[in-house]
């Protein structure tokens, strides 16, 4: 995992927050709930010490996966469903878990 293509990542996490943060009030339960989903799945998929690279490949793989979460969580509200919102917001708060992360980024490597 390089640097830009961390850091590309991050980019698109904080933006799917920004939109999560900004959605509207009718919308914000579900999209909560469906993003707390994949955070949970985030948790069980990569165990417990990771990196924030670790994450970012995770990512990279694809997040299809997520809008099965979200159809299953949120089955009648199709705003839930867009990953680009929910799959990036979970990524987001997911990272701050990492053992490399702090302060809003990585920590350099040693």
């Amino acid at each position: 995992m390089t640097t830009s293509s961390l850091d590309h990542a991050m980019y698109r996490w904080r933006e799917g927050q920004r939109r999560l943060d900004q959605a509207a009030p009718a919308d914000r339960p579900a999209l909560e709930r469906v993003t707390a989903r994949i955070v949970e799945e985030l948790r069980r998929r990569l165990g417990g010490q990771f990196t924030a690279g670790e994450l970012a490949d995770l990512y990279r793989q694809g997040t299809d996966w997520c809008l099965e979460l979200a159809f299953s969580v949120a089955p009648d509200n199709p705003r839930a469903w867009e990953s680009e919102t929910v799959a990036d917001a979970a990524f987001a708060r997911y990272v701050r878990e990492a053992a490399d992360f702090a302060g809003g980024r990585p920590l350099p490597a040693e």
